[in-house]
Formats: C-alpha cells, structure tokens, sequence
C-alpha cells in the first residue's frame, strides 16, 4: 500500500477524489480493533460474576474490585496512550496497541481454571486488561486527524460508538462460550457448578486470543500514518492549560464515565438486587454504545452543546427513577430506567466528543479527546467501587446514585454557562449553526 504523502482533509476537492476513502478504510479497521480492546478491559465485569460459581471464594467488594481495577488502570494508561499517535503514528500505535492485548487474554483463560489462584494473581490479570482500556484515547485522536471537522461528529461517532459495542459483546458471548468445550484443546477442562452442570469459563478470555491476532496483522498492513500529525508529547501537553480542557473532561466524565462505569458494574448489580436477570445485563452497554453514533450525527446537525444538555436532563431523570423502582422492587421499571439511562449516556459520548473540535484547532483537538477520555474512564473504576461501597455499607448499591445525580446537574450548569447560553464564552457552535 502506497504511503500517504500529503493529508488536507478540510480541502473540499481533495476530500472528495482521496481523502475519504483512506478516512473510511482507517476508520473500518479501527472500529474491531477498538472493539477488542473494550472486551478485554471489561472481561472481568461477566467474568467475576461467575468466579465464586466455581470454586472461588472472593467477598463481594472483591469482586467489584476485579471489576473496577482495569477501569483504574486503562484510565491512568490512557494518558500514555493520548499521546502515543502524535508519537509514533496512528497505525504504529494500533498495531502495537492491539497485539498486547493477547498477552491478558491467554492469562486469564489460565488463571480461572484453578480455584486456588491467589487473590493477587486475579488483581494483576485485572489490571493488565487495563491495556484495552488506554486503546480508546489512541483511537479517537487518530480518527480525528482523518475526517473534516463537519464530519468530526459522525466519524468519531462510528468509532467510539461501535467500538464500544466491545462492552455489550463480552457481556452477551461469554454466557454462550463458556458452556461448550471450545478451547478444551488449549489445556484445561470444565468447571463444576453447584447444580452439577459444567462450564469452561477459560473459554470467556481465550475465545478473543485469534481475532486479536488476526486485527494485529490487518492493522499493520491496512491502515495509516498520516504526514504533518507528528507531535512531540510537550507540543500535545500544553492542552493541560486549557480552561476548556477541563471542563469538556467534567462532561466527558459525566457521559462516557457513566457509561463505562454502568457497563462494568451493571452485571454485579443485577446478581446483587434481581439475580435471575443477570442473562440480560449485555443490554445496557449494547444500547449505549449503539446510541453514541446517533449522539454525534445529531450533533453534527444540532450542535453538540445542545444535544449534551438534554442528554444530562434525562440522565438525572433516568437515575432518580432507577432509585424509585428498586424501593418498589420493580424489575421491569429498574431495567427499563436504566437502559434509559445508559442510551442517554451513549448519546452524550458522542455530543460531548462533537463539541471538542469546534472548541479546540486541530492540533489541539485529538490529544484533547484522548485526555478527556482518559479521565472519564476512570468511571469504569469508581463507579462499580462506589456502588460496591454502597452495597456493604447502606444496604443497598443503588445508594450511590444520589452522587451521580448531583454530578449531571452540576455538569448541566457548566455545559449551560460555557457553551449554550447567549453569553456563552465559545461562540464556535453559534457560527457553525450559521453556516449549517
């Protein structure tokens, strides 16, 4: 494949004759190479909920634990990562990005087959699915530099969104590999459940080891480094001194946070208040990472700003009623809450993720997205800890949703003051609804 020698994606001509069919093929590797990546930062949120099922003995605060640390963890690398493409190159750093990602894979698939693994061990795997975790803030600065920045929203969108599917794939498949005998090849038998019935849950980390491989591969030969986007990591630093840098990060955290924190701890939650549905926690993750394409598209068309506004609105709503229909012990008004909840959080992902070109120049813009997104991934850690914390120390996890409350109402004001209202301090999106 030849090499890209010149790269002008705001030139309408060039766009149209080159440019969007190098901006599409990138986009259509990244999206499973992202995608892989989230089902190996969020394996362990369907993997805990079976470790005590066959043999292990892991509290219940352990177990979110295993759950949050790779949120801790992929959010710290995702700082690293933020940086890695102006570094080294968008495809350099997937290539590099996806193939570790076999290394947690093949380790955990070993691990869950002894019951007598030490708790620390389990730790360690966690925290190197980490790795999967700091893939986003690559992934997102590399798009950007390849799409116009009328079509920021919508590309972004794809990747981020269809990326994230990951989250709801791990969720939905690992229930299914693990009670056939797939992987028995690779060492290991079956694991006995209290009913007598066997699975194999090494099958729900060794399953992802071929296709990881297989991304790698296509990675390296099919994708792009792009000219003149090469920065050094003090060029990219300065965005720390941004006002606005921050407080993007503030709704970001509000959004994605919500939605990778929900994803991680949502299937513990169901064994916790309504354990004959755990089967359907896949649904949460599924419908948010769905909806945050639709969140930038509409953004592009409406304005990010205004589109996050609604998204925080519903989000409060969405949580005060999860609270109400667990006192009622209602399944069917706490599910239908919070899938609410995580389809406004999907859709805020992408309007929030819209905003930030039309905030920052180009240069700024992608280690912008990636330092945003590193913050908010730390939701997948304090989220599933904070619910865990709840859950031994009020009685009930969804305690905790009174902190997220107060969260989106105060993200609300920020987004209102700085971006929506007719004094806002950035005027960038009013003279983008103009020329829209």
């Amino acid at each position: 494949m030849a090499r890209i020698t010149h790269w002008h994606p705001e030139d309408p001509h060039f766009w149209e004759k080159e440019g969007r069919k190098h901006a599409r093929r990138n986009l259509w590797i990244s999206v499973p190479s992202l995608m892989l990546a989230f089902i190996v930062w969020q394996i362990w949120s369907v993997v805990a909920v079976r470790l005590n099922d066959i043999g292990f003995q892991f509290t219940s605060e352990e177990l979110f634990t295993l759950a949050a640390i790779p949120g801790l963890v992929g959010a710290t690398l995702r700082f690293v990562y933020t940086f890695g493409v102006g570094k080294f190159g968008g495809r350099n750093w997937t290539v590099f990005a996806t193939g570790i990602l076999a290394l947690p894979a093949m380790g955990i698939g070993i691990a869950v087959q002894n019951p007598d693994t030490p708790y620390s061990v389990m730790l360690l795997l966690a925290a190197l699915c980490g790795l999967g975790g700091g893939n986003f803030c690559s992934s997102s600065a590399n798009i950007s530099f390849f799409f116009p920045k009328k079509e920021k929203g919508t590309g972004l969108g794809i990747n981020g969104g269809l990326g994230n599917m990951g989250v709801s794939v791990v969720q939905f498949v690992t229930p299914l590999i693990i009670t056939t005998s797939t992987f028995a090849f690779m060492g290991g038998s079956g694991q006995v459940l209290p009913d007598g019935s066997q699975i194999w849950l090494q099958n729900a980390a060794f399953i992802w080891v071929i296709p990881i491989l297989i991304m790698t591969v296509i990675a390296y030969f099919g994708m792009d480094n792009l000219p003149n986007n090469k920065q050094s990591v003090s060029e990219q630093f300065v965005i720390v001194k941004r006002k606005h840098t921050w407080i993007m990060t503030w709704l970001y955290v509000a959004t994605f946070g919500s939605f990778i924190g929900y994803s991680a701890a949502f299937p513990l939650l169901l064994k916790t208040l309504f354990p004959q549905y755990v089967p359907l926690a896949f649904l949460g993750a599924f419908l948010a990472a769905a909806a945050r394409p639709v969140g930038g598209w509409i953004s592009d068309k409406f304005g990010g700003e205004r589109i996050t506004a609604y998204v925080f609105v519903v989000m409060g709503l969405g949580a005060i009623s999860v609270i109400y229909f667990t006192l009622q012990q209602n399944f069917a008004g706490f599910l239908t809450s919070f899938l609410i909840l995580f389809i406004a959080a999907g859709i805020g992902s992408g309007s929030t993720f819209q905003m930030i070109p039309f905030i920052f120049p180009a240069k700024e813009a992608a280690p912008v997205l990636g330092f945003t997104a590193a913050f908010a991934a730390y939701g997948s850690f304090l989220i599933p800890k904070l619910l865990g914390w709840a859950a031994e120390n009020t009685g009930s996890p969804i305690n905790a949703l009174y902190v997220f409350i107060a969260f989106y109402v105060i993200s609300f004001i920020l987004n209102w003051y700085y971006y929506q209202s007719k004094k806002a301090e950035v005027t960038k999106f009013k003279s983008n609804k103009k020329a829209a």
